[in-house]
């Protein structure tokens, strides 16, 4: 028995290599697939990183599906039940690295739209269809979505509507959409003191002694109550780093990592000043260089939330429940710009892991709900 058009592209994706920043020309095989649509594909490169920027359609607004084509490392291949690129189906599982993360959404995406343009509907002559695929999100994420996104506001062109392919299910497919994310801060912070014997503290300066009590205080704040979109503002201290490995040596340098993930109570501006005066309060001597992965992001309530609920309950029966839990993703370049941005792919139970898979049932499903998305929201803009 042959695969289906999505499982078989999804196969056809999965055993190029793609490691993070690479492509290994699957971007070029989606144009193919695209270009047969009428979409005009643009290969967008910036340093090592390949991005295709593809658009359908002349006029009206612009939905746009964004995603990844890199991956993350497979670790030692010998600790993989199946080959990690072999993209073997066995038993309704579709095995390889990427298969959840995130190259079965791109199949998805890419059958949808074949199936939505076959069907010739007049309203889709006034929605213009549109693609955002980097090879940089699992890597640094600089030369990416990020890089695309101001190419295109340099060109004032909006993207209206956008569906991330992240695998944002946990037990089915649809059950979880993301409607937002968390902001994303990171610190790396070095507090300086005086190198010296254990024996003779009074000539030396330890700053594991001096940062103790600051981060002490630094866990305890509340940085904020959340609201009814965002859990509370955390704050985590990820790394700890100080000493010369010998046990009679005060060292001279302590050196932490810490990171927050804020909501839209807070800002970034506000949490590096109260970090500042909490430590500016404790009389260190340090520095602190600070990282903004992102800025928090909410797509309030209308069209493209509406028409992405309808379509999985349409097609799975689930009552979706709309999150902002998790990590960060590429929607933060995006939903600055003004549009409508929600995530929606497969089930996470396997991504980044030894023996990623995917039910090949659940990809199907999934390209179902992206091609009655597409019409919900061509029948939306025409209301």
């Amino acid at each position: 028995m042959s695969a289906s058009p999505t499982i078989e592209l999804a196969q056809q994706l999965i055993k190029r290599p793609s490691v993070t920043p690479a492509d290994e020309g699957c971007q070029q095989l989606m144009a193919e697939r695209l270009e047969a649509l009428g979409f005009v594909c643009e290969s967008l490169r910036f340093e090592d990183v390949d991005n295709l920027w593809a658009v359908r359609g002349e006029s009206g607004p612009l939905l746009v599906f964004a995603g990844h084509t890199d991956v993350v490392p497979t670790g030692d291949s010998q600790n993989w039940e199946h080959a990690p690129y072999s993209a073997l189906v066995k038993e309704g599982m579709l095995h390889g690295r990427g298969a959840a993360d995130m190259k079965g959404s791109l199949a998805a995406m890419i059958t949808a739209c074949e199936a939505a343009v076959a069907k010739a509907h007049p309203t889709l002559d006034t929605l213009r269809l549109g693609f955002l695929i980097t090879s940089d999100e699992e890597g640094i994420a600089a030369n990416g979505t990020r890089r695309v996104i101001e190419t295109l506001l340099t060109r004032g062109e909006k993207i209206d509507y956008c569906i991330v392919g992240e695998p944002s299910s946990t037990a089915a497919v649809g059950d979880t959409i993301k409607i937002g994310r968390r902001g994303s801060l990171s610190a790396a912070l070095t507090i300086f003191g005086k190198q010296g014997h254990v024996a003779y503290p009074h000539l030396a300066d330890n700053p594991i002694h001096r940062a103790m009590p600051a981060l002490a205080e630094l866990s305890a704040v509340t940085w904020d109550s959340g609201n009814d979109a965002f859990p509370p503002t955390t704050l985590q201290i990820s790394n700890i780093a100080g000493g010369t490995g010998a046990n009679n040596v005060i060292p001279g340098v302590c050196k932490i990592e810490f990171n927050f993930r804020f909501s839209t109570e807070s800002t970034h501006e506000g949490l590096i000043a109260k970090t500042t005066e909490l430590f500016d309060a404790h009389a260190l001597d340090y520095k602190i260089d600070w990282h903004l992965s992102g800025e928090p992001f909410l797509t309030k309530p209308g069209l493209l939330r509406n028409a992405v609920a309808a379509s999985i309950e349409e097609i799975t029966g689930l009552k979706t429940e709309q999150s902002t839990a998790g990590g960060t993703s590429d929607g933060r370049f995006i939903a600055p710009t003004g549009a409508e941005v929600v995530e929606l792919g497969p089930c996470n139970a396997t991504i980044h892991q030894v023996n990623e898979c995917i039910s090949t049932a659940d990809l199907e499903t999934l390209a179902l709900i992206y091609e009655r998305l597409i019409e919900r929201i061509a029948e939306g803009v025409n209301a």
